[in-house]
């Protein structure tokens, strides 16, 4: 557990973990006695809400401008992990969690599931066909939970019953908060509604919550993908009927929300088609009242997506904000010691440059360019090196990957994942291995299928090809690594050969 700070903690919880082996037993009678009894006391109920400005260079007379920090006792956190270390395990085990919901889970993230979404939609394109992707997002999602609701799918839909359940309604009922600005504190006051802002279990009984939505979109056939409240729906533009079956399902997810008090944001609903300009424009005649929210680009789970999934919004992103970091970095140059000024800017350039990466693959030369020179320009910052010296040096003095390496250790790292069951169900399902129709010496050396690609300006660009290709192409001891971090250590060795070491 990391140590939080709670305003009412008696003790402070970095006291706690020191001193654990003494009060660690009291600690547990308390925890045992609230599970088996099935409720959790009042004081462990009760949050703090203390408001942060979301930036420094906001209004500070604006409430809007506010984000509110919920904060909870330390020993109730610890009593969540507790049931969620549980839980967890019994949800994986029954398959009670929907396989389209990457929010709040391990092995799961924003990178994978945008990789699963970009990967259909570069396939749909390869096959010919146009696509629509429509963004939906919930307006205080977290907030408008009702209790008795979420009990109900509790039991029925997961399984959770007697004692166990009981525990569940003491959690979620009779809590309270109050705000704290400074050294000033309201009085309390109920929460009939939402899970616990700031819980640990807060987000998995979200994910339990929202489980029948799945299976509405299921029903009409469409793919989709879930990432904590944001919502992804998109299918192939064949006829006039996918739109409308399309419109039908978002009628459908409306009633639903309504009737589980829960509301779609229309300010921050998006509409992208892709494909040719003109058949983009013919989709657009039918989509209704979607018409007016269809946008050139939207920002996606972080990235930015455009109509023709070139990613050059997303780039110039990247490289504008990486700049502007380098800049105030460079300011901060003569107060840091290497070492100091080597982790400023891997947290503030090489995360930039690194975040959802693997959907860079197979984007023209000119577009990687222009994030090598953000990467070439924070290395000249760390090491004082002039700009008309040769930058290849440089980086290998660092250890550093060229982006397009970097890129590529992404992609294969999340083959071997998927390959060693260490990646989320979707990803697996699109690498399959090589199966020969008759023996040969290539059946044993853990080679995988490559699909064939109809245009290769787009299939090569899917996971499903680009990745197997990519695999294939390494050698067998890495490939047959025994565990990640020595596939990892092999994977990197080799890598730098190639952009180091190669003539």
């Amino acid at each position: 557990m990391k140590p939080t700070a709670f305003p009412h903690d008696a003790i402070p919880s970095s006291i706690i973990k020191d001193v654990f082996d003494a009060v660690g037993p009291s600690i547990q009678i308390i925890l045992n006695s609230c599970l088996t009894s099935g409720t959790v006391p009042s004081c462990f109920k009760h949050a703090v809400v203390q408001p942060l400005l979301k930036k420094h260079n906001l209004d500070a007379k604006c409430l809007n401008n506010y984000r509110p920090i919920s904060k909870l006792p330390f020993i109730s956190k610890v009593l969540e992990k507790a049931v969620l270390s549980q839980l967890t395990p019994f949800l994986t085990t029954h398959n009670i969690l929907e396989p389209l919901q990457s929010g709040f889970r391990s092995l799961h993230s924003t990178e994978t599931a945008l990789l699963k979404v970009t990967n259909d939609l570069l396939l749909t394109l390869d096959s010919g066909d146009n696509a629509i992707l429509i963004l939906l997002d919930l307006s205080a999602a977290f907030d408008t939970v009702d209790h008795n609701i979420l009990l109900t799918r509790l039991d029925q839909q997961v399984g959770i019953r007697e004692t166990a359940l009981l525990w569940f309604s003491s959690y979620l009922k009779h809590r309270t908060f109050s705000v704290s600005i400074g050294q000033f504190s309201s009085s309390s006051a109920p929460v009939s509604y939402g899970v616990p802002q700031g819980s640990i279990l807060g987000p998995m009984l979200f994910s339990l919550y929202m489980l029948p939505l799945g299976d509405i979109i299921r029903k009409h056939k469409i793919s989709f993908h879930l990432y904590a409240d944001d919502s992804q729906l998109y299918l192939p533009l064949k006829s006039r009927d996918s739109i409308q079956s399309l419109l039908v399902c978002l009628e459908d997810i409306r009633n639903w929300m309504a009737n589980n008090f829960l509301q779609l944001n229309g300010d921050k609903t998006e509409v992208i088609i892709f494909g040719p300009s003109k058949a983009r424009h013919t989709a657009l005649s039918n989509l209704g009242h979607l018409t007016p929210l269809v946008k050139p680009h939207a920002r996606n789970l972080g990235v930015i997506l455009d109509s023709e999934l070139c990613l050059d919004k997303q780039i110039s992103t990247v490289v504008k904000n990486s700049f502007y970091q380098l800049r105030v970095i460079s300011r901060l140059k003569s107060f840091l010691s290497h070492n100091d000024l080597e982790i400023v800017i891997h947290a503030f350039i090489t995360s930039r440059l690194d975040y959802c990466n693997s959907l860079y693959l197979g984007l023209p030369q000119s577009s990687l360019r222009r994030l090598q020179l953000v990467q070439n320009a924070a290395a000249r910052l760390l090491t004082g090196t002039r700009r008309h010296e040769h930058i290849t040096p440089i980086l290998a003095s660092l250890h550093w990957l060229p982006v397009i390496f970097r890129i590529q250790f992404k992609i294969v790292l999340f083959v071997y994942k998927a390959l060693n069951g260490l990646a989320p169900a979707y990803i697996t399902e699109l690498v399959q291995p090589h199966s020969a129709q008759r023996s040969l010496r290539s059946s044993n050396k853990g080679l995988l299928y490559v699909p064939h690609s109809r245009l290769k300006q787009r299939g090569d660009r899917a996971f499903a090809i680009a990745a197997p290709r990519l695999w294939n192409q390494l050698p067998l001891d890495i490939r047959s690594a025994p565990s990640i971090s020595a596939f990892k250590s092999r994977l990197k060795t080799h890598l730098y050969s190639l952009a180091f070491l190669a003539p």
